[in-house]
């Protein structure tokens, strides 16, 4: 059951399960004290602090807030090794018929008797995890990562020793690659915390070595029982342990589950009870970023979590900062667990029956780390949110060498939506130049409508002043695409309600990112294009098309006029008749909304060298159209130019080529969308609509 989100800015509600305080779980058949017994034989083992925070729990009003501090375990930057090493070892010594207590020694002696092999997909630590535990044997390891994994991740891994295999696809897709490479390899062991319908005993060792830090922390509070755990979620093993754990006979602490924005699976499938993978967008939290939950953990989280939220990679980085100040050197997944606690603890205590008298435990899973600096996606700040994209760099790179493109921007926009539980997706043909479509679904019967900008500019260099400032002077917004279009853009971004929408890359130059929306087959009913109007209503577009029109001569050297044909002399015959046609274009009928179409020279390009006649002179011609002027028109008034001049000029000779082209575009100002919308914009800014 989920419950609307009326605390400060927009975002995913919370999901609230009232059943979950008065179950209990079974027993996994697991004994704790002989796991923990085996990892005091890792290099490296003690057991990790538990930290009060005792601000923390003044600002919520709690009697006391513990963090388990996982930063590092066993001298790696997360608790990961309990479970990776206990599921290892168990598989190890099962193979080999080895009691469980046998030695390091003697394990690591029958492993490397048969070749064995460890393998396992990851997006950081549990991957090193498997790789240190192999090192620790002496055996080979192969670990698997998604392409975009950071390279600080990647080293980490390789300096276990592992061969590090890169995915091109995201988190699942590495776990599948590992899992279908060490089916095809002899003596292979699969090291997965991941749970499939025919693999679950490793995963369930997995589980149950992470016991350990439960039975620490419970050690460490001297019997006394939280009343709140805050436990992050990736795939949901550890999630499922602490769970078990807390759910266990003679327990009732509630369970609060945490995720990235952009990883939302297990919210995702308790909201919708429906059990099942989901796509996931790039996120600072690379731990918790995982599509599926593991099917093993499914039952026990959808019976026993109490509450489950998510948030922002902004809110992971402002979490990090806080403990860092207080001495904990903690990750993004780490920190998440305290946004959480902060986030619910200051909007909905009640809902998860916080008091005075309340005892939280929160889980810090990761060690620092290095991350880009993410941005706050809570604005809902027309004016502020329009601030924050002119702050990113979205220059498009087809119009200004140097220029950053607009992946940045892109996967702003992408955690913005996310963070509001809006459907996204991400178009992307080519790096660098990607379109995201968000889209809010309505009760169904209805229209659909489309709010349609592009998110590149044209370069900034030349700008006066600071073209990335987004500052605030005179009640405007001064930046390099404020005005063009990201205003608009903010505009469309708050404007959800009944709503698809759609931010597109590349428009600056050949409209490439709506042409990206349209051949995945995105449409609507009618669509709102957020272009600057100042405030006045277009129901009419100009159209273009663009021609390429090549003069030819011959090649000569300079000292040879008798061989040489000078092409560049012959297009200024050209562009003279041109520049005439285009006034006659000008001074010509004019369409009621549009006025005259235009015709312009825009590029040239003729020669080779000072000392060379030029063999061609191609001339770029744009025209401007209004509705009626075809392609087929344009391409023939170009022609009648051309065969004007060949008629009256000797050697005169020339190729017409048509490129890019749009048509006009007009809507009737009768149409019940134009007059509904024109109705609305009026109720908005207090006047009459100039159309």
């Amino acid at each position: 059951m989920s419950q609307p989100n009326v605390h400060a800015d927009a975002r995913r509600d919370i999901y609230y399960n009232p059943q979950a305080l008065s179950w209990t779980s079974t027993s996994s058949g697991a004994n704790f004290e002989e796991i923990m017994t085996f990892h005091r034989k890792i290099p490296g083992f003690s057991p990790t602090k538990l930290i009060s925070l005792d601000d923390v729990a003044r600002q919520i009003g709690v009697k006391a807030v513990y963090l388990k501090d996982e930063t590092s375990r066993c001298e790696l930057p997360s608790f990961k090794i309990l479970g990776a090493s206990w599921a290892a070892f168990r598989a190890i010594a099962e193979r080999n018929s080895l009691p469980l207590d046998v030695s390091f020694e003697e394990l690591a002696k029958a492993a490397q008797a048969t070749n064995t092999k460890l393998f396992a997909g990851t997006d950081g630590n549990h991957g090193r995890a498997v790789a240190r535990f192999a090192r620790i044997l002496g055996l080979a390891s192969e670990i698997f990562v998604p392409v975009y994994l950071d390279l600080s991740a990647v080293n980490n891994i390789k300096s276990e020793g592992a061969n590090v295999v890169f995915v091109e696809g995201d988190y699942d897709q590495a776990v599948q690659e590992a899992r279908n490479t060490a089916e095809k390899t002899e003596g292979a062991f699969w090291i997965q915390d991941t749970a499939f319908k025919d693999y679950e005993s490793i995963p369930q060792w997995i589980i149950d070595g992470y016991g350990t830090m439960l039975l620490e922390t419970e050690q460490q509070l001297h019997g006394v029982t939280p009343d709140l755990v805050v436990v992050p979620v990736g795939v949901g093993s550890f999630a499922q342990a602490v769970t078990s754990h807390s759910k266990s006979s003679g327990r009732s602490t509630r369970v609060v589950t945490v995720e990235p924005d952009a990883a939302p699976c297990l919210w995702n499938s308790l909201q919708t009870q429906n059990f099942g993978p989901i796509s996931t967008s790039k996120t600072i939290m690379t731990g918790m970023s995982c599509g599926t939950v593991s099917s093993i953990s499914w039952p026990i989280l959808q019976a026993g979590v109490d509450v489950a939220l998510t948030i922002s990679d902004w809110e992971a980085h402002k979490a990090v900062q806080y403990l860092s100040s207080v001495g904990v050197s903690a990750g993004p997944c780490g920190a998440a667990t305290l946004a959480a606690l902060q986030y619910i603890g200051h909007n909905s205590p009640a809902s998860v029956g916080l008091s005075e008298d309340s005892i939280v435990v929160i889980f810090c899973t990761e060690g620092a780390r290095p991350y880009n600096t993410p941005r706050d996606v809570s604005i809902d700040d027309p004016v502020k949110l329009t601030q924050a994209l002119v702050q990113i760099d979205s220059s498009n790179p087809s119009l200004s060498r140097g220029g950053a493109g607009e992946t940045a921007i892109a996967d702003y926009i992408s955690e913005w939506l996310n963070h509001r539980d809006i459907e996204v997706h991400r178009l992307e043909k080519g790096p660098g130049c990607p379109s995201i479509v968000g889209r809010v679904k309505g009760q169904g019967g209805g229209k659909s409508l489309l709010f349609n900008g592009h998110i590149d500019t044209v370069t900034t260099a030349g700008y006066t002043g600071d073209a990335l400032a987004g500052e605030v002077r005179d009640g405007s917004v001064f930046g390099q695409g404020a005005f063009d279009m990201k205003a608009r853009v903010a505009a469309s971004l708050l404007s959800l309600s009944q709503a698809r929408k759609a931010a597109d890359a590349n428009e600056e130059y050949l409209s490439a990112g709506t042409e990206k929306v349209l051949d995945a087959e995105w449409t609507a009913d009618a669509a709102i294009i957020s272009e600057p109007t100042p405030l006045e209503a277009i129901v009419a577009h100009k159209g273009f098309v663009w021609f390429e029109v090549e003069i030819l001569g011959s090649a000569a050297h300079g000292s040879r006029p008798d061989l040489g044909l000078d092409a560049i002399c012959k297009a200024g015959h050209f562009l003279v008749e041109l520049d005439k046609y285009s006034q006659g274009i000008l001074n010509g009928p004019q369409h009621p909304s549009l006025g005259t179409g235009s015709i312009h020279a825009s590029l040239i390009q003729g020669g080779a060298d000072p000392s060379s006649y030029p063999a061609s002179c191609t001339t770029t011609i744009e025209w401007r159209t209004v509705p009626g002027e075809t392609t087929s028109y344009v391409e023939d008034e170009i022609r009648t130019i051309l065969e004007r001049i060949r008629s009256r000029v000797p050697d005169f000779k020339y190729h017409l080529r048509m490129g890019m082209s749009r048509p006009p575009y007009e809507v009737d100002k009768s149409n019940p969308f134009v007059i509904g919308t024109l109705n609305n914009i009026e109720t908005a800014i207090g006047r009459p609509v100039i159309v």
